[in-house]
């Protein structure tokens, strides 16, 4: 009961907390007669969502498959690439030293490089969206796959457990919540991956939209715009760990 009621306060207290910013943020807006390009009240960027929803929704729709496309194209090559390093050392030892570089360069600094690349199209930002997904998951799993107990490796060993077994039953499960703790860092920036892509070039986006409410001081829908990009960060990272709790039931009955 007690847990219960813990899990119930957890839910309630961060929406009574939103619902009493919203409303001391609507009445500094009506109170001090802040004008809405400087700073909408919430009523203002609610009237936006309304008046420009076809036009959000056909932004949002090419975002999302710059997004989907690319996590699970990341997500694809994070896995093969951190299954060959745990195989071949050798290759671990080559590879991985640039795989911690790579997380030192900013995306602002690549997409242009890759718009002069590949365009202004869906491909570079989906290559952006690819390279932002596939570094953290692939540095993630690759620590996870040797961070296995070596006592419990010892002791399979010497019971005659084969290599396959020792793969699926030991370095799988040690390497899962690293695996996804790589998942929920990719699901957090990949969005504004595709996005700041779009901000180089682009003809639809979340990202373009919101460069275009900046220049024009639509400043509702600038945050109207940036409201969906956080809803659909939000709803990736969420389904991330509501897969990791059905996944990894042993972390999560603690």
């Amino acid at each position: 009961m007690k847990k219960k009621s813990e899990n119930t306060a957890n839910k309630i207290l961060p929406v009574a907390v939103l619902a009493v910013i919203l409303v001391l943020w609507e009445l500094l807006v009506k109170l001090k007669d802040i004008k809405e390009y400087i700073l909408p009240s919430p009523s203002a960027i609610a009237r936006e969502f309304v008046v420009s929803f076809n036009l959000l929704v056909s932004h949002t729709a090419i975002t999302l498959v710059e997004t989907i496309t690319g996590f699970i194209i990341g997500l694809i090559t994070a896995v093969f690439l951190s299954l060959l390093l745990d195989k071949f050392m050798t290759l671990k030892m080559t590879v991985y030293p640039y795989l911690i570089v790579t997380q030192t360069i900013p995306l602002v600094a690549l997409a242009p490089i890759l718009a002069i690349w590949f365009g202004f199209g869906l491909l570079p930002k989906i290559i952006l969206s690819v390279l932002v997904v596939f570094f953290p998951i692939t540095l993630s799993l690759t620590e996870g796959l040797s961070s296995y107990d070596r006592d419990l490796y010892e002791m399979m060993t010497q019971m005659g457990a084969s290599k396959k077994q020792i793969f699926l039953k030991l370095k799988i499960p040690s390497a899962s919540v690293h695996f996804f703790s790589g998942l929920k860092i990719a699901a957090a920036y990949c969005v504004m991956g595709a996005v700041i892509s779009e901000w180089v070039g682009a003809q639809k986006g979340l990202g373009i939209f919101l460069t275009r409410a900046m220049s024009s001081f639509q400043t509702a829908a600038l945050f109207a715009d940036i409201i969906i990009i956080i809803v659909i960060s939000l709803v990736l990272f969420k389904t991330i760990q509501f897969i990791e709790k059905k996944t990894i039931r042993w972390r999560t009955e603690k």
